[in-house]
């Protein structure tokens, strides 16, 4: 009898300690944010719904974030827009040494615009001192020459104008969970990224090999860092516009997927 009661006693004790595991702490939780980089989010200790956080700002306009929970039960960052509005995850007083970090996220976007004709969207914008320019590692263009629609690297706002170097080597994909993966490095003024861990080398940008005017691409110091969903022009197809967003990360050397 005393022997049964022992391991009744410890079951109990066993089961106590499992469920007082706060909702949402797992390994995977724990893995998706080691510690020592730049900014993180998983978005697990989030309550569902409207942003909640102290750590990052909100910037939209006709559109809105929602954190909410994922089909495999892990929570994920919903971003929804309406035509040519915009929803950004917004980090703010950023700073990599030497003006070089990586950066990685986990993304499913429902739908691509195929109208109006050279609709371009951006999905992250770095900011800084220093240079106008406003740097898109990761976006992209409808291209009806092809037809088609393509992830290119562009900049804004600065001497070398307003392009999207979209590469047909870099066709988008639809509805299916994606790691993209881009590197901002002020040696060269270099852009690079990475599509579930493979290189396009088409996708680049350097101080002299870029899609804009004839001038030298040169990077701000970058303080700000946007990631979520703008499209730049009117009378879209799809009307709205949604994709999912996790496992946001930014460091100072490459995570990987």
């Amino acid at each position: 009898m005393r022997s049964f009661l022992a391991v009744f006693t410890a079951a109990l004790l066993l089961g106590t300690a499992a469920g007082s595991v706060p909702a949402g702490a797992s390994g995977a939780s724990s893995r998706s944010c080691p510690r020592g980089l730049l900014f993180c989010e998983d978005f697990e200790r989030l309550p569902v719904g409207g942003p909640s956080t102290v750590r990052w700002g909100v910037d939209t306009r006709h559109g809105t974030l929602t954190v909410e929970r994922a089909r495999r039960g892990n929570q994920v960052l919903h971003v929804h827009t309406v035509d040519n509005g915009r929803a950004f995850l917004r980090v703010d007083d950023f700073a990599a040494p030497g003006n070089r970090f990586y950066g990685r996220m986990r993304l499913r976007v429902d739908a691509f615009p195929t109208a109006p004709d050279w609709a371009h969207f951006t999905l992250v914008e770095a900011t800084g001192a220093g240079s106008a320019e406003v740097v898109r590692p990761v976006g992209g263009q409808y291209a009806p020459t092809v037809p088609g629609t393509f992830w290119g690297v562009g900049a804004d706002g600065g001497p070398t104008g307003d392009w999207t170097n979209w590469r047909e080597s870099a066709p988008v994909a639809e509805d299916t969970w994606q790691c993209v993966e881009w590197r901002i490095d002020a040696t060269d003024n270099r852009v690079a990224v990475w599509f579930d861990g493979v290189a396009n080398p088409e996708l680049t940008a350097s101080t002299t090999e870029h899609g804009g005017n004839d001038v030298p691409f040169v990077l701000p110091t970058v303080d700000t860092v946007k990631i979520g969903w703008q499209l730049y022009q009117g009378g879209t197809t799809p009307g709205e516009f949604d994709l999912w967003i996790d496992d946001i990360a930014l460091s100072g050397k490459r995570l990987g997927c």
